[in-house]
């Protein structure tokens, strides 16, 4: 089968902001026909609308899905301390005394900015996960 050149392509898809969920489902379904082409067949035009199609959707999708509630940064250090097996003493070096862990182990105290960089540090996160 001889490939489209990318202006047929876009002639044939009509690629365009997604403003409604019957745009999103043709949108969806013209990216789900060209994934269904093996890597290797996939010419590069084809590769380009694919791309497109890949950036108009998750650009719907992140304007019309609400976004899950995320963690609280207790809940990360909780669970990251948890996945560790580590307790509170463990982690006395990044907030300086039992008596401040505790307080922020206890949600009764924020993790400041400096403990969130030594926090990212230690864990190989980002410190904003912790503000």
């Amino acid at each position: 089968m001889m490939s489209l050149t990318y202006n047929q392509l876009l002639t044939q898809i009509q690629p365009r902001p997604i403003q409604s969920p019957s745009d999103y489902e043709a949108m969806l379904s013209e990216l789900e026909r060209l994934m269904e082409i093996e890597d290797s067949q996939l010419s590069d035009e084809e590769a380009s609308m694919l791309e497109l199609l890949a950036i108009l959707i998750e650009d719907y999708e992140t304007k019309t899905t609400p976004m899950p509630n995320t963690a609280s940064p207790h809940d990360v250090l909780d669970e990251l301390v948890t996945a560790h097996q580590l307790r509170q003493k463990d982690l006395l070096d990044i907030f300086g005394s039992k008596g401040i862990a505790s307080e922020v182990f206890n949600r009764k105290r924020s993790i400041s900015k400096a403990q969130a960089k030594a926090l990212g540090a230690r864990f190989n996160l980002s410190p904003s996960v912790f503000l």
